[in-house]
């Protein structure tokens, strides 16, 4: 038998459904259940503010997107000026049916260990309307870092995507200067044309070797496309999956230092302890991703 294609999308094909996706309500899906690093923020700082929000969008079928923001204590006065602050924030997309922890619940740990940074760095992470239709996630994801420049005056961000989530990432940093990096993990190729366009803002690219959703290809791919005109990194990992299981915690860490160096934010040795820190308990990453809507339409954690 002839070699199958590799399986390069997820997108949906289908009008978008007459409501809009609708998340759980639970408070483990807002911040994580155990934080372990809060012993090693310094005691002169305030932990982090996390809280839902919902921001509205301005297309052909308007209405409002869900997130949960991660602020780092020093932005809990919006009166404040924001000179000593940095004004670069990352937002954190995932796959095909949408949700908010991401794969192996990734974001959660991510979004808590880089809002508690001694220079924190403000993120959201953020659902979609119409999850798998990368015109109206694409609509989304602008009307976000709209949000946040007119709230929190950020002026610059740091864009990653899981799986389908690469689609709106690459649309929109190839026609948006705001964005001065991308990440992925495990993304598909399909509506990722942008990526031609990013160079040189850094590009970081993860994949498994094993992953039976989207083929590690697809990451290889998006590595020719990006050229060599730019900063690229492309990291595969041996047997592991689309959701990368095996190798979470690593991707937590390459996913912080990423948006770290997108952000100037030198690690030292209090960075260091946050970003190597356990937020999310190994035993409940799948079970959260579960719970938050990660899973589905297509996306699988293998």
């Amino acid at each position: 038998m002839p070699d199958q294609k590799p399986k390069s999308s997820l997108s949906a094909i289908s009008p978008p459904p007459s409501l809009p996706h609708r998340l759980p309500s639970d408070p483990s899906l807002i911040r994580p259940t155990t934080f372990s690093i809060c012993p090693i923020i310094p005691g002169n700082k305030a932990p982090s503010i996390t809280e839902p929000l919902t921001i509205n969008v301005f297309d052909s079928l308007n209405g409002a997107v869900p997130g949960v923001l991660h602020l780092p204590s020093d932005y809990s006065n919006r009166s404040q000026s924001p000179r000593q602050r940095l004004l670069t924030a990352a937002i954190l997309v995932s796959g095909a049916s949408g949700g908010l922890v991401g794969p192996s619940s990734i974001y959660l740990g991510a979004a808590t260990k880089l809002s508690n940074l001694d220079h924190g760095i403000p993120v959201l992470r953020l659902d979609y309307r119409y999850p798998a239709r990368n015109k109206y996630c694409v609509a989304d994801l602008v009307a976000a870092m709209n949000h946040l420049e007119t709230t929190y005056a950020i002026s610059h961000f740091v864009l990653i995507g899981w799986s389908f989530g690469g689609a709106p990432v690459f649309t929109v940093a190839g026609n948006d200067s705001r964005v001065i990096g991308c990440a992925t993990v495990a993304s598909q190729t399909a509506d990722t044309e942008g990526i031609r366009k990013l160079a040189p803002r850094p590009l970081l690219l993860l994949h498994g070797l094993n992953d039976q959703t989207l083929d590690s290809w697809c990451s290889e791919q998006l590595y020719e496309w990006y050229g060599k005109d730019g900063e690229r990194e492309l990291k595969l990992f041996e047997g592991d999956d689309h959701a990368l299981t095996r190798n979470a915690n690593e991707v937590e860490e390459r996913l912080c230092r990423f948006v770290m160096r997108c952000a100037g934010v030198k690690e030292g040795e209090v960075e260091g302890g946050i970003v190597k820190g356990e937020v999310v308990d190994g035993k409940e990453r799948v079970r959260l991703m579960q719970k938050a809507g990660d899973l589905g339409s297509g996306e699988h954690v293998e």
